[in-house]
């Protein structure tokens, strides 16, 4: 199994998909996998995604991919950072 990096990808247009986060970034180097982030409750996008890459790819994609504009937004482009442990609300939802 190759090595690979996580990067996140900020400030995506609403209609960005996964699809086109895989042939933006697949320009540059080889793509595992692509995800947009969505809203639990509505499914819509919440404006950020991030693309699994392979290791010896991953800085020249963050280089390349940085505000690039999609959709008319500029691209924030980074190494993802690992997610934190947030206390959890054990608050009901309300609805």
């Amino acid at each position: 199994m190759p090595v690979t990096k996580t990067l996140f990808v900020g400030n995506l247009p609403w209609t960005a998909t996964e699809d086109d986060l895989t042939q933006m970034f697949a320009q540059h180097g080889e793509v595992i996998a692509a995800r947009v982030a969505t809203d639990r409750d509505t499914g819509r996008s919440r404006g950020f995604g991030f693309v699994e890459v392979a290791e010896q790819y991953a800085d020249a994609m963050i280089a390349a991919m940085n505000g690039v504009d999609m959709g008319g937004r500029p691209l924030t482009v980074n190494e993802a950072r690992p997610r934190e442990d947030r206390p959890r609300d054990d608050r009901p939802r309300r609805y």
